[in-house]
């Protein structure tokens, strides 16, 4: 079986960033204790588990608000997604420390939302409902930003004003995100553009709708709550008509969908460990659908190998 191993692929700054502060954060002496985590610091379910055994707790629930209400002391880590200014609010209330390791491309998000509050414009936010990005985006002004996820929700929108400008969460479809900022720009003619989809974002889904037609299959890793990767999977569905599974892990792979393929493509989330996505690359380059021997599907990877290193400073 051929691997197309599609590049670029995998961690993206944000995520290396969010990461190396959180485990900074874990090892630093001088912050209170516990540290919690307000979600998943990026989404995958591996690097949360790595978190865990560095002593870092992380919380789940409905929303970064209705998390924060339940943390009496310590630290807080605001994760790459970005919260709203009501969190950070709450958390100064409650006199806990807070670290934030929001994605720069988040932040540019949150500072044009602001801007164009303070200058009398609603917003038309594209992103995906009960996704946390959205969640802190419109948080940023929710008397005059719109969260929307398809076309028809721009049917149903009723804004005051035709001071209006059109923005999306950074890990969204560009494809997507195009048609809908379309059908938004006919019905709000007087609108204005402001693409937010991230660099890391953009060029892995152009990678995967050029390189997954050499395949009859494209594998993409990543976590079931990664939007990046879901969205990685359904450009290659769309753009390269070349069929698309997602997995979390080795763990998670079929053989029964391997039989019959020759040629398999590879990618993953921005958020996936690379370690993750080696194993499942060489797994494949050494699988023999004939051969038994070759068809062990067990997860080795260690959870010591999942955080990236931060370096000491020398003293």
């Amino acid at each position: 079986m051929e691997v197309i191993k599609v590049a670029p692929r995998g961690y993206c700054y944000g995520v290396v960033d969010a990461m190396v502060i959180a485990k900074q954060a874990a090892q630093s002496v001088d912050l209170p204790r516990p540290i919690y985590i307000l979600g998943m610091i990026v989404h995958n379910t591996h690097v949360t588990e790595a978190f865990d055994e560095e002593g870092i707790i992380s919380l789940d629930g409905p929303n970064r608000l209705e998390i924060l209400r339940e943390v009496e002391k310590g630290t807080v880590i605001f994760t790459a997604h970005g919260v709203s200014p009501e969190v950070r609010e709450l958390a100064e209330e409650k006199g806990l420390t807070t670290v934030d390791a929001t994605c720069p491309d988040v932040t540019r998000t949150h500072e044009l939302i602001t801007s164009n509050r303070d200058a009398g414009y609603h917003v038309i936010y594209i992103g995906k409902k009960g996704h946390p990005e959205p969640e802190g985006a419109v948080g940023m002004g929710p008397d005059i930003v719109h969260l929307v996820e398809t076309k028809e929700d721009i049917e149903e929108l009723e804004i005051p004003t035709e001071n209006i400008t059109i923005t999306n969460q950074t890990t969204m479809s560009q494809w997507d995100v195009s048609d809908i900022m379309n059908a938004a720009l006919e019905r709000f003619p007087t609108a204005e553009i402001n693409n937010e989809i991230c660099k890391a974002t953009q060029v892995r889904q152009e990678a995967v709708s050029e390189q997954a037609g050499d395949a009859d299959l494209m594998l993409v890793v990543g976590d079931p709550k990664s939007n990046n990767s879901n969205r990685l999977a359904q450009v290659s569905e769309s753009n390269a008509g070349t069929p698309a599974r997602r997995i979390a892990d080795i763990t998670e792979l079929n053989l029964a969908w391997l039989q019959g393929i020759e040629t398999i493509a590879v990618t993953a989330g921005a958020s996936t460990p690379t370690p993750i996505t080696k194993e499942v690359i060489d797994f494949l380059k050494q699988y023999d659908e004939n051969d038994p021997s070759t068809w062990n599907t067990e997860n080795k990877v260690e959870t010591s190998r999942i955080l990236p290193k931060v370096k000491t400073k020398a003293k």
